[in-house]
């Protein structure tokens, strides 16, 4: 399941929480975020694990499935992507005649990039027409362009296990693969030499005390983490899934083991005194680059435009599959 906030205006308006950014600086960035919306048809997306701040500038905050959906449909010809640049690509790939600008270029997903083209070959050839390539949306483009379909860590499961294919090479995240695995006994998922770097460092050590101090908390993962830390989980899954489960919980503390950039979310979507509690090596330095003031400077000064990828037919090709895969609900 996927899930989408969409920002009203009051929610959005409310005061900064990053340290050094003052509620006025705050207020007056979104005042001139508004004029520039409106001036370059504009609307800004971004991802749960940013920093505050920037989801509440965002006109929507979702998961990385939630987000690509919804750019092919919103009307404004300018999308600000507050992510990582595999998002951006992405957008870009969905949305070619659209003006696609990423406020830090720089933001990069390190697993995006932890497949090599040899891997890829070699499994097509042991396995010809039996074998899909199944690649995890945190990836580049070019990595998408060989592939036969994308997936979220949402959407994984049921794509994959809709595949007429009975083997599976699962790019580029080893974890989220042996999860698919798991709960696809059926098909023969082969695993990729790759992994989530910040998800990877949160050890199940830490998790077993957080467990003990906090007993009455379930215990909410996503499948980018670690197989001996999926297994003290009591619900695992997508970003989206893990703020629904918190939500519609009759419990009032969770260990969230995931990045905690989404506390913002679990904490303006769940019943006030629920508590969150998340590991000490729990934020993705990526997301955090992107600022609330890169967002109002990539409109205002019109950089960070994000080019169409090359590899861009085969790239999108991948990502209109998982779209028409994830919506099939037969």
């Amino acid at each position: 399941m996927d899930a989408l906030t969409d920002m009203g205006e009051e929610s959005r308006r409310a005061p900064g929480e990053a340290p050094g950014l003052s509620d006025e600086r705050c207020r007056s960035l979104l005042s001139e975020l508004d004029g520039l919306k409106r001036a370059y048809d504009a609307v800004v997306l971004a991802h749960y694990y940013t920093r505050p701040e920037v989801q509440r500038a965002a006109d929507y905050v979702g998961d990385s499935f939630a987000l690509a959906r919804l750019a092919t449909t919103v009307p404004q010809r300018t999308l600000v992507i507050a992510g990582v640049s595999f998002m951006a690509e992405s957008m870009k790939l969905l949305n070619p005649d659209k003006r696609v600008l990423v406020p830090d270029p720089s933001a990069d997903c390190p697993m995006a990039h932890m497949v090599s083209r040899a891997t890829v070959l070699e499994a097509r050839e042991r396995y010809g027409d039996d074998l899909a390539v199944v690649c995890y949306v945190n990836s580049t483009a070019e990595i998408k362009s060989w592939s036969d379909v994308c997936v979220t860590s949402s959407n994984a499961v049921r794509i994959v296990r809709g595949l007429s294919q009975h083997h599976v090479l699962f790019i580029p995240d080893e974890h989220l693969g042996r999860y698919v695995a798991q709960q696809v006994p059926e098909k023969h998922v082969i695993l990729n030499d790759g992994r989530c770097p910040f998800h990877a460092q949160i050890g199940a050590r830490e998790v077993r005390d957080l467990m003990r101090a906090h007993p009455n908390a379930p215990v909410l993962a996503h499948p980018e983490c670690t197989s001996e830390v999926l297994e003290l989980a009591d619900v695992i899954g997508s970003t989206a899934e893990i703020i629904e489960a918190a939500q519609n919980s009759a419990a009032q503390e969770f260990i969230v083991v995931t990045m905690s950039g989404v506390q913002a979310e679990l904490e303006r979507r769940c019943a006030p005194g629920k508590k969150f509690h998340f590991t000490s090596s729990s934020r993705c330095p990526e997301m955090d680059k992107v600022t609330l003031g890169q967002v109002v400077a990539c409109l205002r000064d019109g950089v960070g435009e994000v080019p169409m990828p090359a590899h861009a037919d085969a790239a999108a090709a991948t990502l209109d599959r998982m779209l028409a895969l994830a919506s099939n609900k037969g």
